[in-house]
């Protein structure tokens, strides 16, 4: 029942991400439009589609998406075929259906194969749409957060079970109702325009057109270049339903801890300064090398003596490619005064093993840097990574001494890797810092959503540096725009954060917004006051739920000062 909570609501909010949008025409077209019902006496407008269709067009995607993330590399690997085939088989598919909407002569062409058949084809515009489903199931590909993470690790290692089959079907489902939603609600729209009922063939028309663009743009990445100029609103929740100590062990995200890996819980995700996170885990199970002379594989032990940079990153993940240019950048810059950039490819989808479309990848971004082929997912599994993009930088020790997840936070480890490399080798002569612009999309003007726990703490503008455990605060002379700042005695966990002094503790707050949510837990009392004067004292008790912190006029800079008594967990804040 966990792993079907986790998968479902996992399912849902990637079901509402921005990489859902390409694939939207095509479900509101011959999954809605096409079931709605009309009278025509037209010759050359079939019968209309089953009412079943939407429903039907879904179960497709379900069937076929599960079975290409589980199954589809490993079967593909036995035969002995390109990991991508499935993938341009789909899209076969879809221009062949779009074909047949445009031109009924030849949907009945592809009929006839199924004359004999009960039932009349699947592709068909008048047939059920599990063919449909079937063929966008092929090609789908939802962002991919730490719970879709978690099956394609099992899928490509081959650690399938019970778990992992519910895990992915309850994902599946998850992503999937709101498709089916979007669907329904094309089907009654087109009904209730009366203007549609004379323009049936134009429906059927656009439905083609759609499923031609569609097999178009994907062969063409448009996409995922579509999607790199809309903001992931949904990554932030994607973790918050992740990152805790249950949901890990659940996704067996926690479960792969080794002497090897055991230290890298020592580094905070985008510390601003310089953590020792134990010897770097090695670089394993590389399928090929990318840019290294005739294929060679790089060692991290020839390294010693040089500051390296990790980067985990996959071709078609829009994450990664918002993320490369200052990683590019970076190599560029700092490769002649000792700064080695190794990325690896571990890919989230079958096509994304095969070599020839991850070297086409690296030469469009303009990687020269060498590229480990990760496609069991060895390297990754070895370092316990959940994301794309993650960036690890090591010493010339040896040593983990940063780990960064996800977009962002670019400034800093650019700091970071100066300051490595001058310690590396004292006096050296460094370029002025890149200027890549960070293109990470801005979700809206209002401060995002701040966590306290230390997987989540993306928002700390305090000192000293934001780590688990016992930790003494306070906040600084400048504290930086739309960040928190503890003051006092404080223990952070993994999700929440909460007084251990007697006295309790302080937060002071910088945000942009018009309402200020907290997220708390446990027995006690939360004082707050607005910089206008405004002040109240919620009572907290309980299991975590949110509690109306302070309400302002506008969504300007304001400043919120907040005391903790002792007994009670801060897990967020959510700005509205």
């Amino acid at each position: 029942m966990e792993l079907v909570i986790i998968g479902l609501l996992g399912g849902l909010i990637t079901g509402i991400s921005p990489c859902i949008l390409p694939v939207l025409p095509v479900i509101f077209l011959t999954g809605g439009a096409q079931s709605a019902r009309f009278s025509s006496d037209a010759a050359d407008v079939p019968a209309p589609a089953s009412r079943w269709r939407p429903y039907l067009v879904i179960a497709g995607l379900v069937t076929s998406f599960t079975l290409v993330t589980l199954l589809g590399s490993l079967l593909l690997g036995a035969l002995g075929l390109p990991q991508d085939v499935l993938r341009w088989a789909g899209i076969a598919v879809l221009v062949l259906i779009g074909v047949g909407l445009l031109v009924p002569r030849f949907e009945r062409l592809l009929e006839k194969p199924f004359q004999r058949l009960a039932r009349r084809s699947e592709v068909q515009n008048g047939g059920s749409g599990y063919g449909v489903g079937l063929a966008l199931g092929t090609v789908f590909v939802p962002c991919a957060g730490p719970v879709l993470a978690a099956i394609i690790v099992a899928g490509s290692t081959g650690r399938i079970d019970f778990g992992t089959v519910v895990l992915t079907l309850s994902f599946t489902v998850g992503v999937c109702i709101p498709l089916l939603f979007f669907a329904l609600a094309g089907r009654g729209l087109v009904e209730r325009i009366r203007a549609f009922r004379t323009h049936e063939r134009g429906l059927r028309i656009a439905a083609g057109v759609a499923m031609l663009a569609l097999a178009v743009g994907l062969v063409f990445d448009v996409p995922q270049l579509l999607q790199r100029l809309v903001p992931d609103y949904t990554a932030g929740v994607q973790r918050q339903l992740t990152d805790n100590p249950d949901a890990r062990r659940a996704l067996d995200l926690g479960g792969l801890v080794t002497d090897e890996n055991r230290d890298l819980d020592k580094c905070t995700n985008g510390a601003a300064e310089l953590e020792s996170c134990g010897a770097a885990p090695s670089i394993r199970g590389i399928d090929e090398w990318l840019n290294t002379p005739a294929g060679a594989p790089v060692d991290l032990a020839d390294l010693r003596g040089e500051v390296v940079l990790i980067d985990f990153w996959a071709y078609s993940c829009i994450n990664c490619q918002r993320s490369i240019p200052h990683v590019v950048a970076w190599d560029d810059a700092y490769r002649d005064a000792g700064l080695r950039v190794i990325g690896i490819h571990s890919p989230e989808y079958a096509f994304e093993k095969d070599a020839a479309n991850v070297a086409a990848g690296a030469r469009d971004f303009g990687i020269t840097y060498p590229v480990a082929l990760d496609n069991s997912l060895s390297t990754w599994t070895n370092y316990r990574n959940r994301y794309w993009p993650a960036h690890y930088l090591i010493d010339a020790d040896g040593t983990v001494r940063h780990i960064a997840f996800g977009e962002g936070n670019y400034a800093a480890t650019e700091m970071l890797i100066r300051e490595l490399l001058q310690d590396a080798e004292p006096g050296v002569t460094l370029p002025d810092p890149t200027e890549v612009a960070d293109d990470t999309p801005d979700a809206g003007t209002r401060t995002r959503e701040t966590f306290l726990g230390s997987a989540k703490d993306v928002n700390y503008g305090g000192e000293p540096a934001y780590r688990a455990g016992e930790g003494e605060y306070r906040v600084p002379d400048e504290q930086p725009g739309d960040s928190f700042a503890l003051d006092g005695a404080w223990r952070v966990e993994t999700q929440f954060a909460t007084p251990s002094g007697a006295a309790g503790g302080g937060i002071r707050l910088q945000f942009h917004a018009e309402h200020v949510r907290m997220v708390l837990a446990g027995e006690g009392e939360v004082r707050v006051r607005l910089d206008d004067g405004r002040e109240q004292t919620l009572a907290v008790s309980g299991t975590p739920r949110s509690y109306a912190a302070a309400e302002t006029n506008d969504a300007a800079a304001h400043v919120l000062d907040v005391v903790v008594s002792p007994g009670v967990e801060v897990y967020s804040f959510t700005f509205g």
